[in-house]
């Protein structure tokens, strides 16, 4: 977004040389990436967030890659996870069912998500951000807010220039690139980062909120998809500016509290404050198969696998959970959802395996399943989970053996060595 009077500042965002002047590029290095804003040096709510982040990552350690169509996803019946800038002119999309990508764009080039790397990555990116400020709320893996607000004294500079900085930094040590929306509140910092993508840098000033919104689609607020588009259609609503010009009390005695929430961010109001990095609620791990399954000896070893790696997530993120939940969805798209609350908290992969049979078992009628998922709520302190049963007797044996298998798993890798439920079968 442009706002810029003749005296706006700015400054070049290759080498941070200020600009007074309506010149499109920088006289010290003639890059043309200038930023002028008349409120740039006054807004401090950010959002940051990497462009295609996965496929970007596949590039950057794979240069053959660097020109050609890229989409990382899995299997013929899984789902586009991201698709690079060039896959996406060809009509590819994220959450695109795989063969409708490879339809739109048959050239492709198709790698399965490596999410080990990619946590990696996003925990070095998130790191760096907290080199900038203590207040960075993720969004995911690839995303956060950050609030700058109070910052310029210990950076010797301008939020808009230290995160102009940050974003070169992301380039040269991580070899990735990130997009900035600037605001002055986090709805249109979101609606920023957006605009300019990849390698954006883009700002929303109060002056021009409403001006800038009025335009835009009702799909451009927070929590209104395609089901809640359409019911504003109905009653002829399209765009921004209808809702700004609807009194609150219409709006939500028709939309209850999401009619507030339309009024408000429609022009421009948001006061949640960026908060600080929340506590999970859940971990999980689920697949997708390339062909339905029926028979319980299958979905048992995907069960078991699925199982294994909610058990290492909580042991890596220092968690242990009470609540185990199984995930099915049918040939049919419908989802099935069954839970089971423990005597105390697990971060055993045979406690998670042992629940989710016990809840399969109910499950495997004949059904032919397209996907399974395993996964844990209700998180806590992992001091607490599993205590020394005395009912069952072999389940300290089986958690001294889980132990020594996690050991040898960190020192040779997980395919190291597998339990007979895994052994043979090619891991997802």
């Amino acid at each position: 977004m442009s706002s810029a009077s003749p005296s706006a500042p700015g400054f070049c965002r290759d080498c941070l040389r200020e600009h007074r002047s309506t010149q499109r590029r920088c006289v010290a290095c003639g890059s043309p990436r200038l930023v002028r804003h008349d409120e740039l040096y006054a807004l401090s709510i950010a959002h940051i967030d990497c462009d295609a982040f996965y496929a970007s990552i596949e590039k950057r350690d794979n240069p053959e890659l660097a020109d050609k169509p890229l989409i990382i996803g899995g299997g013929k019946r899984g789902v586009v996870s991201t698709a690079c800038y060039i896959a996406r002119i060809h009509g590819v999309r994220s959450a695109m069912p795989m063969f409708k990508a490879l339809e739109a764009c048959p050239q492709a080039v198709v790698i399965k998500p490596n999410m080990e790397k990619y946590v990696s990555v996003g925990r070095q990116v998130r790191a760096m951000m907290q080199d900038l400020t203590p207040l960075v709320q993720p969004l995911s893996i690839d995303e956060a807010f950050l609030d700058m607000g109070g910052t310029e004294t210990l950076h010797r500079a301008p939020p808009a220039q230290v995160l102009a900085r940050f974003a070169a930094r992301i380039e040269a040590e991580i070899g990735i690139t990130v997009s900035v929306g600037l605001s002055y509140c986090k709805f249109l910092a979101k609606v920023a980062s957006d605009l300019q993508k990849p390698r954006g840098f883009s700002v929303i000033g109060r002056a021009e909120a409403l001006t800038f919104l009025k335009d835009r689609p009702v799909t451009t607020i927070w929590g209104v998809g395609k089901a809640f588009a359409a019911s504003l259609a109905a009653d002829g609503i399209h765009t921004i500016g209808q809702l700004q010009e609807m009194e609150e009390g219409d709006l939500m005695r028709r939309h209850g509290t999401m009619g507030q929430r339309l009024f408000r961010l429609s022009r421009g109001i948001d006061e949640r404050p960026v908060e600080p990095e929340s506590i999970a609620k859940s971990v999980s791990a689920e697949t997708t198969f390339n062909d339905d399954l029926s028979r319980p000896e299958e979905l048992t070893a995907h069960l078991r696998a699925l199982s294994e790696k909610v058990a290492d997530r909580l042991r890596k993120s220092e968690h242990a959970g009470q609540t185990v939940v199984l995930k099915l969805k049918t040939a049919d798209f419908k989802l099935r959802t069954r839970n089971r609350r423990l005597e105390s908290p697990t971060r055993l992969a045979d406690r998670i395996f042992r629940t989710g049979m016990e809840l399969l078992d109910r499950e495997a009628d004949g059904t032919r399943f397209r996907l399974i998922g395993i996964g844990v709520s209700d998180l806590s302190d992992p001091a607490l989970a599993d205590p020394p049963d005395l009912v069952d007797t072999g389940a300290t044996r089986r958690a001294a053996a889980e132990d020594a298998m996690n050991r040898l798993r960190d020192k040779f890798g997980r395919a190291s060595i597998e339990t007979g439920y895994t052994f043979g079968r090619k891991r997802r």
